[in-house]
């Protein structure tokens, strides 16, 4: 008697119902087996982050310039745009800073070794040549055996308790420059810094 009633039931339970338990429903047009697939991309349409901030960085320019039907192929150069990031990297978690308060300003002494010396002289005069007069600092760079020194002055001197707060790497940030001047490498447009 009980299994003449669990076929009962069974019976009233609609087909999609237990598909959808079971994780197998068949959606209208969807071959079979493209389930997963199906899942895979709705759940990566929910991501944002793609695990790691260069690649992330260059995900996000390739995107830009496939969705650009004036994109000059024969220009761009993601490669370039690479080694910045790695000059980038480089700078924000390989690089040591000595900072020293000077009449007016700071001093950013930057030093590394190797690979981590040759971004930081890059990196520093690119942004000391780029960023001079915004936001108010002004800057002097040069390179040494060992890295930079970067000079950031403050034009008013009730911003020396910004630049002091900024530090070496918050200055680095200023102007909010990178986005477009990663742009530009990728196109071919710009140098590597």
């Amino acid at each position: 008697m009980k299994s003449l009633v669990l076929v009962a039931l069974f019976a009233l339970v609609p087909a999609s119902a237990m598909a959808q338990h079971s994780g197998m429903v068949h959606q209208p047009g969807m071959q079979h087996g493209t389930h997963g697939q199906a899942q895979a991309a709705d759940e990566t349409a929910q991501l944002a982050e793609a695990g790691q901030g260069a690649f992330a960085a260059i995900q996000e320019i390739v995107e830009i310039l496939m969705a650009d039907e004036m994109t000059d192929w024969s220009k761009v150069d993601l490669e370039a745009l690479r080694q910045h990031l790695i000059d980038m990297d480089n700078v924000t978690l390989r690089a040591r800073v000595a900072s020293e308060a000077v009449d007016g300003g700071m001093k950013f002494t930057v030093t590394g070794e190797g690979e981590v010396r040759d971004s930081i002289a890059r990196m520093v005069e690119a942004h000391a040549a780029t960023m001079n007069g915004v936001g108010g600092f002004t800057y002097e760079a040069a390179a040494n055996e060992n890295g930079a020194t970067l000079i950031a002055m403050a034009s008013d001197p009730a911003d020396m308790e910004k630049l002091k707060g900024l530090g070496f790497i918050g200055v680095m940030t200023l102007g909010a420059h990178h986005q477009a001047h990663h742009i530009a490498i990728a196109r071919g447009e710009g140098p590597h810094h």
